[in-house]
């Protein structure tokens, strides 16, 4: 997911708790002293996780030149970019060959810009000249997520039990909507969203901060583009939530449980890609339907429309890879 920079150079205490209280995920300060006396965050100074001149560099795109310049150094560094009148074309030039490049922002517009340019974005914004109210509303946007994945429906083609197994739980630090959960599958090629724990049940009370994601050596997608199987999993780390509409956020785990369960094997297919996976048989466990309706997987018949993803297949620890594999 994108990353949210606040500059507090000169230093003001006001604007770096808000920052914290906001989720920064780095603070740009001359020195990291008193921004650790605050709270635990990365800080980029002279003196901090990120040093300027080393792992972080600035760059000021005034021509095709420091457009060079700023490619060179992203590939080994972030790069913090002003781009100054000419906000867009610049940095569709550096989106397109690195992933290191942070904008210098100054709105929630110019927040919005940067994330979006070549739907790809920056990597992340570094919030300039800002007040409090004005760190909390770009740390708010920018952590409710501005990107997006395009899903696809898959028609059900058969579910039957496989016997027991062990199934993972994977509980999020966030509460997620109706609709809202992580997409799972067999194959890193095609993945299905399996709902949060969000509607009422006579036997066992909601838990919306919950998906009950599958067999544990099931594919789940995590932020950077990456996959990771359930059962590598752990609190702390993080997984990438979507909504039916495709909207994507980062939602960090506080707890996995890994228990034996009896087990259903479900198979759909879109077109010509075919998609599989392994859930807890329970009514609890649902998919999302095409219509963004939720489907427990006792109800789930053949011909029934759900809601997928996808995507190149062939994983090297979580990383899609460009070589011939073959998943079934």
């Amino acid at each position: 997911m994108k990353e949210f920079w606040v500059d507090l150079r000169p230093w003001k205490k006001e604007l770096a708790t808000a920052a914290i209280e906001s989720g920064a995920d780095v603070i740009a300060a001359e020195s990291a002293a008193p921004v650790r006396a605050l709270g635990r965050v990365t800080v980029a100074a002279d003196d901090g996780d990120l040093r300027w001149g080393s792992d972080v560099f600035e760059v000021t795109i005034e021509g095709g030149r420091q457009v060079a310049e700023a490619e060179a150094l992203a590939r080994n560094a972030y790069v913090i970019v002003e781009t100054g009148d000419w906000r867009v074309i610049p940095l569709e030039n550096l989106v397109a060959v690195s992933d290191r490049i942070i904008a210098v922002v100054r709105s929630v517009e110019e927040a919005e810009v940067a994330l979006t340019v070549l739907e790809k974005g920056v990597r992340g914004v570094l919030l300039r000249d800002a007040d409090p109210a004005l760190v909390r509303k770009v740390g708010t946007m920018v952590k409710a997520g501005t990107s997006s994945l395009e899903l696809a429906p898959f028609t059900i083609t058969a579910i039957r039990p496989i016997g027991m197994g062990d199934r993972v739980c994977v509980d999020t630090v966030s509460l997620l909507a109706e609709g809202e959960g992580i997409l799972v599958g067999n194959t890193s090629s095609a993945l299905l969203l399996v709902q949060a724990e969000t509607l009422e049940n006579p036997y066992v009370n909601p838990r919306p901060f919950r998906v009950n994601a599958g067999a544990v050596h099931a594919y789940t997608l995590v932020p950077g583009g990456k996959t990771a199987y359930l059962s590598d999993l752990k609190a702390g780390d993080h997984v990438l939530a979507i909504t039916r509409s495709g909207t994507l956020r980062d939602a960090g785990i506080g707890r996995v449980k890994i228990e034996q369960r009896p087990l259903l094997l479900v198979e759909a297919e879109a077109g010509e890609t075919r998609a599989s996976l392994v859930l807890q048989n329970a009514e609890t466990v649902r998919l999302v339907g095409e219509d963004g309706v939720p489907i427990s997987v006792v109800a789930l018949a053949p011909g029934d429309r759900v809601l997928g993803r996808i995507q190149q297949a062939g994983r090297h620890f979580g990383i899609a890879v460009q070589e011939r594999i073959i998943e079934k």
